[in-house]
Order: C-alpha cells, then sequence, then structure tokens
C-alpha cells in the first residue's frame, strides 16, 4: 500500500474514530460508534482505499 494521506488528514482521522469509537462507551452508547474503526485505521497506516480508487492523495510528493 502507497501512502497517499498528508500529516493533517491522518491526524483528523484519528482524532474523529477515536470520537465516533467513543460514542460506544459513553453518551448515546450506540453500535453505530463502531464507525469508528474505519477512520482510526486508515489515519494510523495512511493509506485510504477510496483515496487510491479515485486518485486522490493529500501526501506531499517527495522530491
Amino acid at each position: 500500500m502507497t501512502r497517499n494521506e498528508g500529516t493533517l488528514d491522518r491526524a483528523a482521522r484519528i482524532i474523529l474514530g477515536l470520537i465516533l469509537l467513543s460514542l460506544t462507551v459513553v453518551g448515546p452508547q450506540t453500535m453505530w460508534g463502531l464507525i469508528g474503526i474505519v477512520p482510526l485505521l486508515t489515519g494510523l497506516v495512511g493509506s485510504c482505499p477510496l483515496y487510491s480508487i479515485f486518485g486522490i492523495s493529500t501526501c506531499p510528493l517527495k522530491k
């Protein structure tokens, strides 16, 4: 897998994933919070499958 997420994009995904996962423990305590696993994993790995499909990259180019 090639990295296609920039630093800011990765940080936002990790924070969003943690917030969504926290919904399973606090707040409404619904299982919908498990959707937070997706942005958390893509943020940690640094590669988004949808970005690859559509040819998007927020990762700065290396010279």
